[in-house]
């Protein structure tokens, strides 16, 4: 040791595998380790990038067999306006009820075409909700909601094969996420340049479900006011229009940022109605009012009211869509477009001959128009029971008329109903008994409109327990004939003929402690 107190330098030894060589080595591979977890992000962030904007290699469409639609192909109704079809995925795999499995699609839309159907672009469809025409008489409209991938993968072959069209419904800030699950951007542009694929709007990120209240009921986030934990509190009405506004642009904003034309459509999230929703008339009043500013109309699953595409679904900006699920065959989806396909009045023969035509509305356990006609009873404990007749195929008549014999009148305690314009957003509702008849209408009249909010009118009958009834509706009034004499009429209010538009129903009342029922020995419509 030096006088410093400081080592003197000595060159080291030699050792075979030792330090003098070994510390390069291990310098060597602490630096290739340190590059590795540097760059560790950016190849995660490259590999997630190129996930998203990639294009899926497709499935080649089953090999076609029989569709299963039978004589129901053949027998399919001509209609005069399209109906909306719903999907969600298509896929081979059994996810859910809302995946259809590729063979079955394949089938449905064989179906289709055997029965002559065409399908509508978006562009076709908005047409027609504007001006009422179609380029044929069986037509539809296919729709997917979500934009899940197997749209690429598995529907577009089978779109292709058949030369139809369909549109897709993007959640678009869900695009490229949550991959294989979603499309990516770059598939939804191939989709797009096909031809056979357009887009249009789902919401930017508001379809989930979220609380709604302290309990933490979970609902649509789009069509609710969200709890907000953190403050303990329901969001405010302000907060909550922002919130959806912001939504609805930035969903546009996307479509058209990807070069795709502006939507035109838009698809409720969960199809939730707003009847449903914790939302006040005015908060729902708000919502219905920025979609009107931004879409053409709006689709739903679950209306409140009937609303096939046609004119009152039209004036109401919102049609109703039937729903495709993994369960639907071919023949069974033919069986309901027969179902939704319009009607006309002259066509309806004999239609308390015709139960599969009828929808039983009051609590009688039954099916069909026996218990309105006296061929079967109210279930024990019923003092009420209605039918609508074919509401769907209904639902755009404006001019027609009722002829009915009813019988089983007895005093005050029973009576037979008829309304008419029903689903509209005016009805009226006509109600006969042993000695008066009365005319009514709940709907909102507005200026000029009968009598206000409310409207009702009356008769005296000579006492009779069967009486003939008729019913005549155009657009401007509703009068009532009884046992060939006039009783009474309502005048309609400033509104357009497609806001009262509307087929009819039918009902008993029992009230009388002698459980006699009143019944409808006859009915005609022309």
């Amino acid at each position: 040791m030096r006088s410093d107190g400081s080592r003197a330098h000595r060159p080291r030894e030699h050792r075979p595998g030792g330090g003098g060589q070994g510390r390069p080595l291990l310098r060597a591979v602490l630096g290739l380790l340190t590059a590795a977890v540097v760059a560790l992000p950016f190849t995660a962030a490259w590999q997630y990038d190129t996930l998203r904007h990639a294009v899926a290699e497709q499935t080649a469409p089953p090999d076609s067999g029989d569709g299963g639609a039978g004589a129901d192909a053949k027998a399919a109704p001509a209609g005069s306006a399209p109906v909306v079809l719903a999907y969600h995925d298509i896929g081979p795999d059994d996810r859910g009820r809302y995946t259809v499995s590729l063979e079955r699609f394949d089938a449905q839309l064989r179906a289709l075409r055997d029965a002559g159907y065409r399908t509508l672009s978006t562009r076709e469809f908005t047409d027609f909700l504007r001006d009422g025409r179609t380029p044929g008489p069986r037509t539809v409209h296919l729709t997917f909601d979500d934009g899940a991938h197997g749209l690429w993968t598995h529907a577009d072959p089978v779109l292709a094969r058949y030369g139809m069209k369909a549109a897709a419904y993007l959640i678009t800030g869900r695009v490229g996420t949550h991959r294989p699950y979603y499309l990516s951007w770059a598939e939804v542009g191939q989709m797009a340049r096909s031809g056979r694929w357009d887009f249009q709007a789902h919401t930017h990120l508001s379809h989930e479900r979220a609380a709604v209240d302290a309990a933490g009921h979970e609902r649509s986030v789009f069509t609710n006011r969200r709890w907000l934990a953190d403050e303990g509190r329901v969001e405010t009405s302000d907060e909550y229009r922002r919130r959806i506004a912001a939504d609805l642009d930035r969903s546009v904003h996307d479509l058209v940022r990807h070069d795709l034309p502006r939507p035109r459509l838009f698809a409720y999230p969960f199809s939730e109605r707003l009847d449903a929703s914790n939302l006040g008339a005015r908060d729902a009043e708000a919502l219905r009012s920025m979609l009107r500013e931004r879409f053409t109309a709006t689709l739903t699953n679950s209306a409140a009211r009937p609303l096939p595409a046609g004119p009152r679904a039209a004036a109401a900006g919102q049609v109703q869509r039937l729903e495709v699920t993994r369960d639907t065959t071919p023949a069974g989806l033919l069986r309901e477009l027969a179902r939704w396909a319009p009607v006309a009045p002259r066509d309806a023969d004999r239609p308390l001959s015709r139960q599969a035509d009828w929808r039983t509305t009051g609590d009688t356990g039954q099916t069909g128009p026996g218990v309105l006609t006296g061929a079967s009873r109210p279930a024990d404990g019923t003092d009420y029971a209605s039918a609508d007749y074919r509401p769907l195929a209904t639902a755009d008549w404006t001019d027609y008329r009722l002829r009915a014999r009813v019988g089983g009148l007895h005093g005050t305690s029973n009576s037979v109903g008829i309304t008419v314009r029903a689903g509209s957003e005016h009805p009226v509702s006509l109600s006969v008994g042993r000695n008066t008849a009365s005319l009514s209408t709940g709907g909102t009249g507005g200026p000029g409109g009968p009598e206000g909010a409310e409207a009702r009118r009356t008769c005296r009958l000579d006492p009779a327990a069967t009486h003939r009834v008729t019913v005549s509706v155009t657009p401007r009034q509703v009068r009532v004939s009884i046992d060939g004499e006039p009783c009474t009429a309502l005048r309609a209010g400033r509104w357009r003929a497609a806001e009262g538009a509307g087929g009819f129903s039918l009902s008993v009342r029992n009230d009388g402690p002698e459980r006699q029922w009143p019944r409808f020995h006859s009915l005609k419509v022309g």
